[in-house]
């Protein structure tokens, strides 16, 4: 099948799946025209890649969650830590946000929202220095 219809099947887009094909991802065929040609085996791989990526792994991570996934003699403590390590990532990206979140909120409240122009948000964001 041509590209077009491997993106369909893996939902990723072409551009994306060619880039996966330049860093070594996938590994299409080429018909005798040249182009390239993906069979049911580069579309499940398409659809790992994808799958991974939306649950957070970096591209370096999902390539190897895919040697892991294609490697019979694999050992399962080896995802799981790659898995915890992504949970550890993510629940401190969540901290950051709910820090973030939180200052956000105080300057809300601190805000009159008025017509005057004094405005704490604007103040704490260019670093209460007072220039402009």
């Amino acid at each position: 099948m041509n590209i077009g219809e491997a993106s369909r099947l893996s939902g990723l887009p072409p551009k994306t799946i060619r880039y996966y094909e330049e860093i070594g991802l996938v590994k299409p065929g080429r018909a005798n025209n040249g182009y390239r040609s993906y069979g049911d085996r580069d579309v499940h791989m398409l659809r790992f890649l994808q799958r991974s990526r939306s649950l957070g792994f970096s591209i370096e991570e999902a390539r190897r969650l895919l040697a892991l996934y294609v490697d019979p003699g694999r050992r399962s403590e080896d995802v799981r830590r790659l898995a915890s390590r992504r949970m550890a990532e993510i629940d401190r990206k969540i901290a950051e946000l709910q820090s973030l979140k939180r200052a956000l909120a105080d300057l809300t409240e601190q805000c009159q929202g008025g017509k005057g122009p004094d405005c704490p948000i604007l103040e704490e964001i260019a670093g209460a220095s007072g220039e402009a």
